[in-house]
């Protein structure tokens, strides 16, 4: 399987080509970069993006995805600005959220890339209908933007009633989205339920991952071994997947001490379990 990792890692800090080296020194044969603001200022295309695009160009390792904004300004909401959202019922709202991802799809004019990792809702929000097809209205109009720029949109199952896997499956049917595919977040998953049990239900639409342990808490992001998901039967139910995902890590940015040390520990640990 493909060895990848998220830009997560580093998210408090501005990305430059350094940061990617140590990333391909650690394993990684393909990235993803998670799309906030102070980190890859996206909306910056002449000066950050183009610096990020001329690394992917000479370099090794390519651009697998990159994570949809979660808040629209430069310090991932801590200034109480309000969160992207695609699920709100507030129509300016929803509005101003896609215009903010499509700044972030347009990142594949510059550095192509295959898939948008898209969070339907917000961290413990609640089910309800209207959110739910507002959310089909907002993937919608934003699969029309990025087909033409080879970007497929993939849902992650996160902590909220909007985003649990069989609620990504109903999605995805009820909608007709053939193309929409999942993240499987197996930090998420273990999370909320169990690995096992969420991998059961979105099998068949697993396109990429994000891997990350926990002790069944709180949602930490921790090294694959640092919790205790068990990581031999993960493994053995992601090679089960009809369309072989890559393995993405997602680590806690408190936990980027020795990145490039401990990025070939846990693909050793992953791929040996």
């Amino acid at each position: 399987m493909l060895k990848a990792m998220s830009t997560y890692v580093y998210v408090k800090e501005r990305l430059h080509p350094g940061l990617l080296d140590g990333l391909v020194r650690g394993g990684a044969q393909a990235i993803e970069i998670f799309a906030a603001r102070q980190h890859l200022d996206y909306a910056n295309r002449k000066q950050h993006v183009r610096e990020i695009a001329d690394w992917f160009r000479n370099g090794t390792a390519t651009l697998n995805s990159v994570h949809s904004p979660m808040y629209a300004d430069y310090e991932m909401g801590r200034a109480g600005a309000m969160p992207v959202n695609v699920a709100s019922t507030d129509r300016a709202q929803r509005v101003e959220a896609m215009d903010e991802i499509k700044r972030a799809l347009e990142i594949a004019e510059q550095i192509p890339f295959r898939f948008l990792v898209q969070h339907i809702g917000v961290a413990g929000e609640s089910f309800d209908e209207r959110k739910f097809e507002a959310a089909m209205t907002s993937i919608e109009h934003l699969r029309a933007f990025a087909r033409p720029l080879g970007v497929r949109i993939l849902l992650e199952n996160i902590p909220n009633e909007l985003a649990t896997p069989d609620r990504l499956v109903e999605f995805i049917h009820s909608s007709h989205f053939d193309d929409v595919g999942v993240c499987f977040d197996v930090g998420h998953a273990h999370l909320m339920s169990a690995v096992s049990q969420a991998f059961e239900i979105v099998k068949d639409h697993i396109h990429s991952t994000h891997i990350h342990d926990n002790a069944h808490d709180r949602d930490t992001h921790l090294w694959p071994g640092k919790g205790n998901i068990d990581w031999k039967q993960a493994m053995e139910l992601l090679r089960t997947a009809p369309h072989t995902p890559p393995l993405l890590l997602e680590i806690e940015g408190d936990e980027k001490s020795n990145v490039g040390e401990k990025m070939p520990e846990a693909f050793a640990k992953l791929e040996t379990a």
